[in-house]
């Protein structure tokens, strides 16, 4: 992480102050795979949602199947127990499709970590209701590689257009080519871009 915050900051120096301000983004270590299924579950529960409405669905979930979100709890939960945890029915289905993917092995979470991000991308897209951005996110969040570019993901569009004074929120497309320069690192750019969304106006 020193080598890549160094990189970063001799190449950019709106990178350069944003180091400085927020210092080194915390290291992620691949997740074990016996908890990617759980992880990956969260994700979903966590998409377009709140933080704190997120949490206390996800908490619910986990408390509903005995405290292991494993494919085979979530399989032989009840449609009406999935839906007493907050979930929707988009949701649960989504869940459970991911739960018999992974149980017949068309998903293979074991192995996924082997695979080169578009790979695990295309490969997790498969299953109802993950689209791209989960897919992103598990790399970043369950992986931890380094070099994803969630260009869909409103926080870092606008901490980007915030932070280098764009004038405005770049679409996904532009913010695809302003990531370009700082390859192979993109992952520390993107949570840079999430410290400056969260700003109040006014800090930078």
């Amino acid at each position: 992480m020193r080598e890549a915050t160094a990189h970063l900051a001799s190449i950019d120096p709106v990178l350069a102050d944003l180091i400085d301000r927020h210092g080194r983004p915390p290291a992620r270590r691949p997740a074990r795979a016996d908890r990617r299924f759980e992880s990956l579950t969260e994700m979903i529960v966590f998409q377009q949602l709140a933080g704190r409405a997120a949490a206390t669905i996800h908490g619910r979930l986990v408390e509903a199947l005995g405290g292991e979100v494993t494919p085979a709890a979530v399989r032989s939960a009840s449609d009406e127990l999935l839906a007493s945890c907050g979930l929707s029915r988009a949701k649960a289905a989504s869940i459970r499709d991911l739960a018999e993917q992974v149980s017949d092995g068309r998903i293979s979470l074991e192995r996924i970590g082997r695979l080169p991000d578009e790979a695990i991308v295309d490969h997790l897209t498969q299953v109802r209701g993950i689209g791209p951005w989960t897919a992103q996110m598990f790399l970043l969040a369950t992986l931890g590689r380094l070099d994803v570019w969630p260009t869909g993901d409103y926080g870092v569009r606008a901490g980007f257009g915030r932070a280098w004074r764009l004038g405005g929120t770049p679409t996904a497309e532009e913010l695809g080519d302003l990531g370009e320069p700082f390859r192979p690192y993109r992952s520390l750019v993107a949570w840079y871009c999430w410290r400056v969304a969260d700003e109040r106006p006014g800090a930078d």
